[in-house]
């Protein structure tokens, strides 16, 4: 099933407030969810007959956001985060990539970290993945059966992977620079 063949079948299941937006002319084409039916959209993508989206090949968070004053200007994206979700049905071997887009804050309150559902019902193999972009990435996954760190130690403090990082000068009494 081609990629236009896909989004096809989400239009009649999905209306454009739950399916915001797709790319077909990206290398790797995508679409994007509302991230409230992450889950919902996941669930259908695995279980209908023609599309059998029975493996997801990895989940991810990426940051959009420029720390650079200078470069700010230039950077063609407002800040946000997104959850990047890749897919592929093993018996009609086709791929998807699905994303969900999250401010950087949850209420625009620095330090509160942006929420999204969990698809580690539809797949259980998202428990580990949403676990490190938890830890790396900040972004909470609502219904996770047990987010917690996976990469850093408990008492870490922040999530490394987000481009306004500061890294510690120490932590416990070593010195990291």
């Amino acid at each position: 099933m081609t990629f236009q063949e896909i989004l096809q079948r989400l239009a009649v299941e999905f209306s454009s407030e739950v399916i915001v937006d797709a790319n077909t002319e990206a290398r790797d084409p995508w679409i994007e969810v509302a991230p409230a039916h992450v889950e919902t959209v996941g669930r259908f993508l695995k279980s209908d007959p023609s599309l059998r989206f029975d493996s997801l090949c990895d989940l991810t968070g990426v940051d959009y956001f420029e720390p650079d004053a200078k470069l700010a200007g230039k950077f063609p994206y407002e800040p946000h985060l997104e959850v990047v979700y890749h897919l592929q049905s093993i018996q009609f071997k086709h791929r998807l990539t699905m994303k969900a887009r999250l401010p950087r804050w949850k209420d625009d309150v620095e330090g509160q970290l942006p929420e999204i559902p969990t698809v580690s019902k539809v797949w259980a193999i998202a428990d580990w993945h949403e676990r490190e972009a938890f830890d790396l990435m900040g972004i909470r996954f609502i219904g996770h059966p047990n987010l917690v760190r996976i990469l850093c130690v408990e008492d870490w403090v922040g999530h490394p992977l987000r481009k306004d990082y500061a890294f510690p000068l120490e932590y416990h009494g070593v010195r990291g620079r």
